[in-house]
């Protein structure tokens, strides 16, 4: 086995190969705005650090989000093609599954990364393992008192001390943390997510409500 995982949906830009038993390299850089001009240098450092070629690799995990709009398109899109050349199955994982497992919390706590627009995407685990119900898009503000006294985890948690007072790291997904994630689904049987992404609001960009259709006369 050797899996390639990748993930942009948060402003880490992370690639990692992981070999069944452990992860056997990782490259990871935060840039919001790179996304697409760093993966594929990320991969290729990984592929060389390991002495393997990518048609070695013989599936690919992809960080399905959710995330903003862009950077998370960078990622899926990455991945599939990827799958498709090499003949290999995609995965999907949600991101936020990943910085849950990093954390390594065996208690009740919460994921939260930044969605802009003074927003977080969050869920709720009983476990670094374990996810209740479905990852959200909130205000801080309007979620504090539900979350109140559980420990939180990413970028979004430490962004906002007043709605997430204990918040802590890692800050941003970690490819090699689902990798990681991965390699344990596929050894227990676990079903995963299709590699699609997982958006939880409507993209920035859309058709003006007074657009007009021009037709040739």
């Amino acid at each position: 086995m050797l899996l390639l995982a990748v993930d942009t949906a948060t402003p880490a830009v992370t690639a990692a190969l992981h070999d069944g038993s452990s992860v056997v390299a990782e490259s990871s850089s935060v840039d919001a705005r790179r996304h697409g001009e760093l993966l594929l240098p990320a991969v290729d450092r990984v592929l060389a650090e390991a002495g393997v070629k990518l048609d070695a690799v013989t599936a690919v995990v992809a960080g399905v989000g959710p995330g903003p709009y862009t950077g998370l398109r960078v990622g899926l899109v990455t991945a599939a093609t990827f799958g498709s050349a090499l003949g290999v199955p995609v995965y999907g994982l949600c991101t936020l599954d990943g910085l849950a497992y990093a954390s390594g919390l065996q208690e009740p706590f919460v994921v939260a990364t930044d969605a802009r627009r003074k927003e977080v995407y969050w869920a709720r685990y009983e476990s670094a393992r374990a996810r209740v119900g479905e990852p959200s898009v909130d205000r801080p503000a309007d979620i504090a008192e539900q979350l109140a006294g559980l420990p939180a985890v990413g970028a979004g948690a430490l962004l906002y001390p007043e709605a997430f007072p204990d918040a802590r790291g890692p800050e941003h997904v970690s490819a090699g943390a689902l990798a990681a994630l991965a390699a344990e689904k596929l050894a227990a049987g676990d079903q995963f997510l299709p590699p699609l992404p997982l958006y939880l609001r409507r993209p920035d960009a859309q058709v003006p409500k007074n657009y007009k259709v021009v037709t040739p006369k």
